[in-house]
């Protein structure tokens, strides 16, 4: 089963979740490799050192948010539905999680009794506001052609 979101554990660190770290890793391959036609998950996972499974459960969620297109038959594969500068890691995680939400309140206020009273929600709402604008900001292009921090 996939893992979905932000999660932490006693002592830990709040973190992205597995899936979506794997989506964007899966979708910045393809960036990378664009040129080169249809990539099988096959391919991918041995490059990126992600199991082919996961990969492909996680790419039939980008194929279904319309992110990417398969490509049946010999030759065949996956491709970016759209142009790396037109996918953002907005879109990527949207895909493979749904929106981002810091917590339960921002989407649904009236399920928290504590909605109208809360003193916290507000704060909670700002910050998911704008991590919300970077992640539908930054694009696949903008991943592709930046460096790594190793190599600076």
């Amino acid at each position: 089963m996939l893992d979905h979101g932000i999660s932490t554990k006693e002592g830990a660190r709040m973190k992205l979740s597995t899936t979506i770290r794997y989506g964007t890793r899966l979708m910045l391959d393809m960036a990378e490799n664009q040129g080169n036609g249809p990539i099988r998950i096959k391919t991918i996972a041995k490059r990126q050192g992600i199991s082919e499974k996961y990969l492909e459960k996680i790419v039939r969620l980008l194929r279904k948010a319309g992110l990417v297109d398969g490509l049946r038959g010999p030759g065949g594969g996956y491709v970016l539905s759209s142009p790396p500068e037109q996918i953002t890691l907005g879109a990527i995680l949207e895909a493979v999680h749904g929106r981002v939400e810091l917590c339960p309140c921002l989407g649904e206020p009236e399920k928290c009794e504590k909605h109208l009273y809360c003193k916290t929600r507000m704060v909670w709402n700002d910050i998911n506001r704008e991590v919300s604008a970077r992640l539908h900001k930054t694009t696949l292009a903008d991943l592709r052609d930046s460096s790594c921090p190793v190599h600076q």
